[in-house]
Parts: structure tokens; C-alpha cells; sequence
């Protein structure tokens, strides 16, 4: 470090550019030159602050931005090292390259947002709007429920308007069916890896999660007989198609035998279906197969945006339709008409077919991403989903992985975020969709790889 010590005291001498931000400057020139390669250990702050004729606290700061711009590792009793060519990404209002929330990518394509904002508009001037301003029935209008029938018969040939309600988004959804179907104390049976919001819902409410384990082909038929002999649940709640973590969709043969034990057992089923619309070949759904026993549950949040909340329930009859309009009410009170008028506008006027194909090429694309660069990990995808999910070798685990990710600008979810049965195995999920442009997410991707492949002291306390 003697002779690039001295090339950067001359540098620092030489410009009027803050001393931390040139340190950062310098380290990323190093690198690029091939001066500092990746794993070389960098002076401690007491020594560089020596060399560089800086305090200790300019020190710092220039190492703390170079570890923001992903250059650099600092371990505890390890010291400071050189990450390597791979570029950091800017955080964006603290968060970084934020790969946690499951958003659809945004596809940048100018016609289509002209498309959104002109029909949007249209909305807007033929709208009644003390109309959309007033309380609504639930359930939405007809026009409304006209328009989540056509939605719905894409994988419900003999989807019935009279058994659908549009509800403000498929959480709203879900809170009010385990609320109308399980007691406190009650039990559902759920995958053992699963949507997190239904965690978050069963602890809001008091009921108890049964975790189902899973296998190549989906939740375990036999462990969900048994804990219908055993344990009376009150429901079966299920993700079937690109499960939210792992993006597996469950075979044609699991979905038989889950829906036979329901039968046999009279179980109600919770069928989540929020990815359904992006692959084009899929099994079909539970509701086919135990009609009488499925709330079929899917929407727009993962095929248009997570904004459009707006969510379609088709429900095994017109009774149980009622009653749970009657769970909506109580828990949101009512849809927002506004948004409903764009959704019904969007599905009738083909722009939200439009959104779906932009969406799955998009996807398309990031997996491609995902697979030039995660491909040897042993990564689980799915090419027109927008999330992956990725085993973690023994150099790390799930929580110190995504911790040092963090602080490297880049977010993911650590597997015990999904995990029902306490035991949840190495691996996170990465989601590629949301405001992420194509050049952040091949960063951002590039980044996790070279962590991977170069972990450094991995089972130290991250910092």
C-alpha cells in the first residue's frame, strides 16, 4: 500500500474534492485499473488517517461511502477488504436495490404508459363523480363485477357473477375469509413455506397456522388427510401457481388429491391465486376441482401493479358470497370506487391484457438476468415469474446473507420470513420486478453472485 499511499496523498493534496469522497473516488479507480484487485486487505483508519495526513473521522467517512458504492467489506477482527469490480447501487430512500417487496417489473415502454394515462383520463371526464365519491354496495357494481367475471373465466370457464365480489386488494381478501372461516385458537393448514401476509393475518386474528410439507410437487396430500383426522382445520389455504417464495406451482396430480381429502373431509379451501395470469400453461385450479369447497381469490397487484387494488373472490355459491361481503364490510367497509372504475376500464378495454404480456416478457427477460448470473447456485425460477428463489451453500446463512446484502445495498428475504413449521432452510427469495431499471437489476444480481462466490469470513457478525 506504500506506493498507492502516496499516489493518494498527491491526489488528496492536489484536489479540492471532499477527502472522504475522494478516498471512495480512489478505491473505485484502483479497482478499475487492476491496482487493487478483490479480497486485497486496505489499511485500517488509523493506519490510512497516517498515511493520507487525514483524521480518523475522514478516514471513516470515505471508507463508509465506499462501502455505500459496494467497493469495499469491513468485518469485525477481520479488517477491510476489496469487494471487487462489482458496482454498488445508489440506495434509494434508505433502501437500496430493493429486491424484498414481490412487485411486477415496470415495463418502459412509452406507448403503454401513454395508453395508461390517456384511458386513465378518460375515466376521469366520463365519470360520475359524486357517483364514485358516494358509499357503494359491496361487492362492486355491475359493471364492475361484469369486468371480474372476465377476468376470473380465464381460469374459471363457469365462473358465476353471482358468486364474485371485487375487494380491495387479495390481502383485504384473505383477512376477511379467515376471519369468517376460523375462530381464535382455530387452525388452517398452510405450505410449510408461504405467503407471509397469511402469517401476518392468522397472528392479527388469533388462529394457528398447521404447516404442510412440501415436495416437488406441492403441499403433502397425506400430512393434510392426517391433520384433517387429528386436527380439524378449519381451512386449507394454498398459493398454487409460482408459490410465493419458491415459485413452484403445484401438479395437476397434487391439486387432485388436495382437493379430494377436501371433499372427503369438507374442508374449505382458500385458493390464493395472485400469479396465476402469468404463466401461459398452468393446471387447473382447485375451484375446478372442488367447487363447492374453494373461495378462488386472484387480482391485479401481481399482473398490472401492486398500486391497482383491486382483487376478485369467486366464491363456492351465492350464499357464502353474502356472508363474505359481510366479513368485507366489517373489515374494509367498502372497494374504492375509483379504483374499481379503472380496473373495470382496463379489463374491458384490453390494456390490462396489454400490462399482463408486457409484464411476462419482462420477466422474461430479468430471469434471463438471473440466470447468467445465479444459474451454478442451484437458484429456483420460474421464466414469467418475477421472483426467484436461492439455496445458500453452507459458507452462509439465510439471515447473515441478507444482513450483508443490506448493507451492500441490496435487499432480499431471508426464508424464515415464510417458514410456518420453524424450521426454514438456507435460502432467500429475490424479487427482479418493481422500479428496478434492467441495468440495476444485472448490478444488483452481478452483486449477490460475487457475494456468493466470494464470501469473506461470512460466519462473522455483519456490521
Amino acid at each position: 500500500m506504500d506506493k498507492t499511499s502516496q499516489i493518494w496523498l498527491k491526489r488528496i493534496r492536489s484536489s479540492n474534492k471532499p477527502a472522504y469522497l475522494l478516498i471512495a473516488d480512489l478505491i473505485a479507480e484502483d479497482v478499475r485499473s487492476g491496482r487493487l484487485a478483490a479480497r486485497d486487505r486496505l489499511p485500517t483508519l488509523r493506519e490510512l488517517a497516517d498515511y493520507l495526513e487525514l483524521n480518523y473521522t475522514t478516514v471513516a467517512r470515505g471508507y463508509a461511502e465506499a462501502r455505500k458504492r459496494g467497493l469495499i467489506d469491513s468485518r469485525a477482527g477481520m479488517g477491510t477488504f476489496v469487494r471487487g469490480a462489482t458496482p454498488g447501487l445508489a440506495l434509494r430512500g434508505g433502501s437500496g436495490a430493493e429486491m424484498t417487496m414481490n412487485l411486477p417489473p415496470e415495463p418502459q415502454d412509452p406507448a403503454l404508459i401513454a395508453r395508461l394515462r390517456d384511458s386513465a383520463a378518460q375515466v376521469m371526464v366520463q365519470s360520475d363523480w359524486y357517483d364514485l365519491l358516494r358509499y357503494q354496495d359491496f361487492g362492486g357494481t355491475r359493471d364492475d363485477r361484469a369486468a371480474g367475471v372476465a377476468w376470473l373465466r380465464r381460469r374459471l370457464p363457469l365462473c358465476a357473477v353471482e358468486r364474485v365480489l371485487v375487494c380491495p386488494g387479495i390481502h383485504a381478501a384473505l383477512t376477511a375469509l379467515v376471519s369468517l372461516l376460523a375462530r381464535p385458537g382455530e387452525l388452517i393448514c398452510v405450505e410449510s413455506l408461504t405467503y407471509p401476509g397469511i402469517k401476518a393475518i392468522a397472528a392479527q386474528l388469533g388462529v394457528q397456522l398447521h404447516a404442510l410439507p412440501l415436495d416437488d410437487d406441492g403441499p403433502s396430500a397425506d400430512a393434510f388427510e392426517h391433520a384433517c383426522r387429528t386436527l380439524k382445520p378449519r381451512a386449507l389455504y394454498c398459493n398454487p401457481t409460482l408459490l410465493n417464495p419458491t415459485t413452484a406451482t403445484v401438479t395437476r396430480a397434487r391439486r387432485e388429491a388436495l382437493a379430494d381429502v377436501a371433499l372427503r373431509y369438507a374442508v374449505p379451501i382458500i385458493e390464493d391465486d395472485a400469479y396465476a395470469m402469468l404463466p401461459r400453461d398452468t393446471p387447473a385450479p382447485l375451484a375446478t376441482l372442488a367447487p363447492a369447497l374453494t373461495y378462488y381469490i386472484t387480482g391485479l397487484s401481481k399482473c398490472f401493479g401492486a398500486g391497482l387494488r383491486s382483487a376478485f373472490v369467486h366464491a363456492p355459491g351465492p350464499r357464502q358470497a353474502e356472508r363474505l361481503a359481510g366479513a368485507l364490510r366489517a373489515t374494509t367497509v367498502m372497494c374504492s370506487p375509483v379504483t374499481n372504475a379503472l380496473a373495470t376500464r382496463w379489463i374491458t378495454d384490453g390494456t390490462a391484457d396489454t400490462m399482463l404480456d408486457a409484464i411476462r416478457s419482462e420477466s422474461v427477460f430479468r430471469q434471463s438476468l438471473a440466470a447468467r448470473h445465479l444459474g451454478r447456485h442451484a437458484m429456483r425460477a420460474q421464466a414469467e415469474s418475477f421472483h426467484l428463489w436461492l439455496p445458500l451453500s453452507s459458507d452462509w446463512s439465510m439471515v447473515e446473507f441478507a444482513s450483508y446484502l443490506r448493507t451492500q445495498g441490496v435487499g432480499v428475504v431471508a426464508s424464515a420470513a415464510f417458514s410456518t413449521d420453524g424450521t426454514p432452510p438456507d435460502a432467500v427469495r429475490v424479487c427482479l420486478g418493481g422500479p428496478m431499471s434492467r441495468d440495476d437489476c444485472d448490478i444488483a444480481l452481478r452483486l449477490i453472485a460475487d457475494t456468493l462466490e466470494h464470501p469473506l469470513q461470512p460466519h462473522s457478525t455483519v456490521m
